[in-house]
């Protein structure tokens, strides 16, 4: 290879895929050895970590995925997949279009999460601390910075999500198993306890907050959390931006048809007759 070829090539070099003509490689692995043995999570799983998971790994790492696939039209992202769905555009357009709004508000409390708790294990770990006083310490931090809500706790719509107890129940088996990183369903549940001590009352955890606890244990970086759920959730939109297309509504608004929106600006100016 000359050497501005090779310049060239330098330029987009990659540790993921190797690619010429006949030959696809992801990180060593030959296309045709995975096809039929490795299944999509696990494809998930070997593209981002580089190796192919371990027996236990892969199931927990597919059940955090399924189980934020949906959560209904009340979801911005599904209702944004809907509307844009609805005014004519394609299928990738509504798709990225919903994807779009999932940031800190709305898709990052995953993110958030895994950070507080690896805060929360490091700080036990460097100060040789019991879990349950760590925990409280950097929920002290985090409230006395002005924070009211905890990321991974409460939820608008559940008193008690009921996507959380499964899958906390599928990490606990897979810690015993000695299949993840220890101590993240321990984390989980001093940081619900320190919560309930100073609110004074229960906040239980939802389901960014369970599987934040798995994407933790599995190794995963905080901000590759909030692409997993990007990833998970775009299932939904997916799903309902295709059911959409089916129907025959045009320019599907937030509210419905006939509903308006109430004004709070300046009351109607009376003009003033000007004299002939």
């Amino acid at each position: 290879m000359d050497s501005s070829k090779q310049q060239a090539a330098d330029w987009w070099s990659t540790s993921i895929v190797q690619m010429s003509p006949g030959k696809i490689n992801f990180h060593g692995h030959p296309i045709q050895d995975l096809i039929g043995n490795v299944s999509f999570v696990g494809m998930i799983w070997l593209m981002l970590k580089g190796e192919q998971a371990q027996p236990g790994q892969e199931e927990l790492f597919s059940a955090a995925l399924m189980a934020g696939a949906d959560h209904g039209p009340q979801a911005p992202s599904i209702a944004i997949a809907r509307m844009a769905s609805s005014c004519g555009i394609g299928i990738n357009n509504a798709m990225a279009t919903a994807a779009n709004v999932l940031g800190d508000v709305h898709g990052g409390a995953g993110e958030q999460c895994v950070e507080l708790f690896n805060q929360i294990l490091e700080l036990q770990a460097s100060e040789g601390m019991e879990l349950n006083q760590a925990a409280d310490q950097v929920l002290g931090a985090f409230f006395a910075s002005g924070k009211k809500y905890v990321p991974g706790y409460g939820h608008r719509f559940h008193p008690v999500d009921p996507r959380s107890a499964p899958l906390l129940t599928l990490l606990r088996k897979a810690e015993e198993q000695g299949v993840v990183k220890p101590d993240y369903s321990a984390v989980a549940k001093a940081v619900e306890n320190a919560i309930a001590t100073r609110k004074g009352r229960h906040i239980p955890i939802n389901i960014d907050g369970a599987t934040a606890a798995i994407y933790g244990a599995l190794g995963f970086e905080p901000p590759l959390c909030r692409g997993l759920f990007v990833l998970s959730r775009s299932v939904g939109i997916l799903a309902h931006s295709w059911e959409q297309r089916q129907r025959n509504e045009r320019n599907k608004g937030p509210i419905p048809k006939g509903w308006l929106w109430t004004y709070t600006g300046k009351p109607v100016q009376q003009e003033t007759p000007q004299e002939s």
